[in-house]
This record gives C-alpha cells, structure tokens and sequence, in this order.
C-alpha cells in the first residue's frame, strides 16, 4: 500500500537536492563560524553567503536576517525582545495586540508576558478567521509597542489583510511582526511591501532542515535578546551557528524561488479539486477558512457526528496521513482554539481534519483520498 502524506503545514521532507548541499557541511566544511582559522572561515563565508540567499527572498538586506533555531524561537524572540527592550528603556508603553488565532508559540508568549506585568489585547476574528482591520485600530494606544498576526492560519489557512495592518502600525509608530512561517516558500513575501518591522519563518516549512529558522528585524528596530553566552547573530542569539541548517534553508529558499508560482498554481488546484469534492460527497461537511483567500495547498474541514481523531486513525490504516491542525497541539483535550475563534460548536471542532498538499501531492493522491474519506466518515458515524 502507497503512503500518501498530506501533512505539509506540520512539516516538509527535504529536498533531495537540499541534503545534497548540506552533506559538504557535516563532513569536510564542518569548522565553528566563529572561530578565526580557515575551517571556521569557510563555515562563516557558507553561512553568509545563506544569509544573502534568504535576504533577497524577502526584499531583506543581510544585516536583517537574525538565523534561529525554527518559528518558535522566532515568535519568542520578536515579542520578548520587543516588549522587554520597551521595558528597559522605559520610553514607551507595556501594551500588546495580537489575535485570538495565533500559533501557540505566539499566544503563550503573549500569555507569558501578561505575567510579566504587559497588558495584551487579543484580536477577534470573523467566520473566515479573518481579524477586523477597525478593531485593531480601536485597540491602538499610545501604549501599544507591538502588533503581532499570522500571516496564514497554520490551521485553517486564511490569509490575513497584514500589509494592511503594517500600514497602519507604521503610521503610529508601533512596531508589525508577522508569524509568516506557513506562508514563506509557498507565495511571496516582500518585508517592504507588508511594511514589516519583524517577520519569522521555518527552513522546515519549505522542504528545508528542521531545526533552523530565522526572524527578520528591520534596519533600526531594536530587540533584547534573551540568550546569553556570545555575541552570535549580532547579539541576539548566543549559540554556535547552525551552519549546515542554515546551508540547507537557503538551498530551499533557491528551490523554491524557481518553483514557488508553479506551485501556487498545482496546488491551489488540486485544493480547490478537494474541497468540491468533499462538500459534494459528504453530508454534513463544512471548509473552515476563507473560501478563496487562503493558502494554496491548505484545506481544512468539520465533519457532524465523528470525532477527529478517529478519523485520522481510520485515514492512516488506508495510507493517508493528515492531521486536525496544529501540530504543537496534538494530543490536547480542549478543543482547537482557532476553531473556536471562528465559532465553531465543539462538536465541530473536536471533529476537524487539515489537509495540506505538497511539492509532490498529485491528482491521483487526491482522487485516492476522495474515494477513502467518505467511507471513513460513514463508517465512523454508524
């Protein structure tokens, strides 16, 4: 039996082509980067040069690209950073926006600093999960630091107004970060045009190397690290550098560069192929997120009368492997908070399945989930 994974918002396999260039990294150009012989030369020149790489693809310069460990230590480091370098300067407020959609890496770290003596305010989103554009303005004082939202729902895979957002936190001075690691690799990002201060991605969303991300901060931004040890990154990450993860993420990113439209539009039809044929084969179905702004290899469903997990079960023994949502949430017994968020019942929520096509998802892998799913729900609701 074929194993067809449809689990790509978790994570991506890595490109062969990725492996490739990291192996030199492991073996021969293995020197510490920060070391001043030649091996630690050549690790620093490859992990510039991979700096540059990921620059560009963003519309960054060099000096903006701080490398970390994934999206979470990204998330941290923009809100902790932030609201404490506000903090010690004392020149500014202790206030934070962010959305009741959030990644958890983000609500936690919001939840944290409200413990920490910060005030937060959580944005409401619509039916879609789209938060209001008024309601953020309403929300701004001149106590607010930071404004932090998704980029794309790493569940339901709505696509946020957030070059909107910049606009309006840039002309009030408050400072944007954007948790855009669903959608770097998959639809272009520019950190000018979303009038971006602070911006986080995963080399491991985009057929990159888990264990390797990096946070965007704009020219002039200042943020408080929260790692000490060394004067990596800049200051802001004590560490010795990841060199071979940061090898990898920029082969994914120059994949990516040359095959990113094409793959907008495989599977942004292969989705679309999904969700009719789901909505029209299953009764008592539901496509949670915006129909037409989302992510173009995201679907995500509620079915009446099953539980989500035994869905998954049931998908996996026919080969399939998907998931209800976030990843950092499997496992939990409250219901997704996303889910809620957008008004879901509980009944709903607790019986979601996330489909997230891949690089190499094809219509037969579709058409064999089509023809396996009906049948699981049925047999689920008997």
């Amino acid at each position: 039996m074929e194993k067809i994974y449809l689990d790509h918002a978790s994570t991506t396999p890595v490109d062969e082509r990725v492996t490739m260039a990291m192996l030199p990294y492991f073996t021969q150009k293995f020197g510490n980067a920060s070391s001043p012989h030649s091996f630690g030369l050549e690790a620093q020149k490859g992990l510039e040069d991979s700096r540059e790489t990921l620059a560009k693809f963003i519309g960054a310069q060099r000096e903006e690209i701080v490398f970390t460990s994934g999206g979470t230590e990204s998330n941290n480091l923009a809100l902790i950073g932030a609201a404490r370098h506000a903090r010690r300067l004392k020149t500014k407020g202790n206030h934070l926006i962010v959305s009741r959609i959030e990644h958890p890496s983000v609500l936690e770290t919001a939840q944290y600093l409200e413990k920490e003596g910060f005030r937060v305010t959580y944005l409401s989103v619509d039916k879609y999960g789209k938060v209001s554009l008024e309601e953020l303005q309403n929300a701004l004082s001149d106590q607010t630091i930071l404004v932090s939202v998704i980029h794309a729902s790493n569940e339901i895979g709505t696509l946020q107004p957030v070059a909107d957002i910049g606009k309006i936190t840039r002309g009030k001075n408050i400072l944007f970060h954007i948790d855009a690691v669903q959608v770097v690799g998959h639809l272009p990002v520019d950190v000018k045009a979303l009038n971006a201060d602070l911006l986080s991605l995963a080399g491991h969303k985009f057929y990159g190397p888990k264990g390797i991300g990096a946070l965007y901060v704009r020219k002039g931004v200042q943020i408080d690290s929260y790692l000490f040890g060394g004067n990596q990154e800049k200051g802001l990450r004590a560490s010795t550098e990841n060199v071979t993860g940061a090898i990898g993420l920029a082969k994914a990113i120059e994949i990516c560069q040359t095959r990113m439209e094409r793959e907008e539009q495989q599977q942004t039809k292969l989705r679309n192929s999904l969700i009719n044929g789901v909505l029209k084969s299953i009764d008592g179905s539901h496509l949670n997120g915006h129909p037409q702004e989302r992510l173009p290899n995201n679907a995500h469903f509620s079915f009446e009368g099953i539980k989500g997990e035994a869905l998954l079960l049931s998908l996996d023994m026919s080969g399939i492997a998907a998931s209800m949502g976030s990843a950092c949430k499997a496992g939990s017994m409250e219901p997704s908070h996303v889910l809620k968020a957008i008004g879901l019942s509980n009944e709903l929520a607790f019986g979601a399945l996330r489909i997230s096509i891949g690089r190499w998802t094809h219509k037969d892998h579709i058409a064999y989930l089509l023809e396996q799913l009906p049948k699981a729900v049925n047999q689920l609701r008997k």
